[in-house]
């Protein structure tokens, strides 16, 4: 059995990233079957409960107010909305539901509560429950965690170095304490990024230092190839190979070996044959329904001809960590305390990001 090592250097992970590819996935395979099943793939919807007006900058987002998108925007949803997209995703075959809200922070008050609501209305379904709601504090996360939260995700993106050439609104010390905010509750931790934002590959080696060092690792990390959209600051950006995935799946799985490897963002754009190969380089899950918070995605009912022609079978609920007990509201040890942390803002200037702000105006 390979043992989780949280040492790896920069310089490791790119000798593995350009391995030989038949070496490369030969080795992925072999560490994949040791820690998990090769032909269970768990399928999760992402589901966004409050669309558009994001006050940040972020350059590959069309949700970000500042740029001129044709996303159209919402107010939070209803619970009982939610509840009824989390059923249809149930009986689609999806064992979580991963809720994103375009949000900066959390902010406790009324908006807050409702997602909480929403938390505790899924986990009672059997389903696993997952959030990105932004930056949140340690008494947030906690809150979280008595709702019956199962995994909050907030991406790091890409590398600290990188970070600064696609977000200026916030550092990448957020992120991390964001994350280390959920460890100190018993929800798992989801983090991963996005490839094909202009990066290097010596950027997606410094992403998975970042990640692989963590103690414990990510139980998940999703890899998300750049959907470009037209009006953000990387509308030109070239679509990622599809070898390309195939060799950060890889390198991912052998760095993290115990995590779920999410193949995420970009699969209307990869062929079932690619996908295989994702499969067989260590991926573990897919989102599934027609959208991607924003972006478009595969047909739910495309993903199961898939999956029966690999033979792959969807994961139950659970299977890794056992599932968490909701606590109502008036029975909650934690209140809100109207915190109101001072989240960084770098302040320094992306031209790109600039020129796209004012491109529509």
């Amino acid at each position: 059995m390979s043992i989780t090592k949280h040492n790896w250097t920069k310089d490791e992970i790119i000798a593995i990233y350009n391995k030989p590819l038949m070496d490369l996935l030969y080795e992925a395979a072999s560490i994949h079957r040791e820690h998990h099943d090769p032909n269970v793939v768990q399928v999760s919807t992402l589901l966004s409960i409050k669309t558009g007006g994001c006050p940040e900058d972020c350059g590959y987002c069309p949700q970000a107010a500042r740029y001129h998108t044709d996303i159209t925007g919402n107010d939070l949803m209803t619970v009982s909305q939610v509840k009824a997209q989390a059923l249809r995703a149930k009986s689609n075959g999806s064992s979580r539901v991963c809720m994103g809200a375009a949000w900066r922070n959390v902010k406790d008050g009324e908006e807050f509560d409702q997602v909480l609501e929403m938390v505790r209305t899924i986990n009672k379904l059997d389903m696993e429950v997952c959030c990105t709601l932004g930056m949140l504090t340690e008494n947030q996360a906690q809150r979280l965690a008595e709702a019956g939260l199962y995994a909050y995700n907030h991406n790091l993106d890409t590398s600290e170095d990188y970070y600064k050439e696609v977000i200026s609104t916030r550092g990448f010390e957020d992120r991390l304490q964001t994350i280390e905010n959920v460890r100190k509750t018993n929800v798992t931790v989801c983090s991963g990024g996005i490839i094909g934002m202009g990066e290097s590959i010596e950027d997606r080696a410094g992403m998975l230092v970042a990640l692989s060092t963590l103690n414990p690792q990510p139980e998940s990390v999703p890899i998300n190839a750049l959907v470009a959209v037209e009006g953000t600051p990387m509308e030109n950006e070239k679509p990622v190979e599809i070898w390309e995935m195939i060799r950060m799946v890889a390198t991912t799985r052998i760095v993290m070996p115990e995590t779920q490897v999410r193949l995420s963002a970009g699969r209307t754009e990869m062929s079932r044959e690619g996908q295989a190969m994702c499969f067989f380089a260590g991926a573990n899950s897919i989102f599934a329904g027609d959208k991607l918070l924003t972006t478009p995605n595969p047909d739910v009912n495309e993903d199961m001809k898939m999956f029966e022609t690999l033979g792959l079978l969807p994961q139950k609920p659970f299977i890794k960590i056992m599932q968490p007990t909701t606590v109502e509201a008036e029975d909650s040890q934690f209140q809100a305390l109207g915190e109101k942390p001072k989240w960084s803002r770098p302040g320094h200037q992306i031209e790109r990001n600039l020129e796209a702000s004012t491109k529509g105006k």
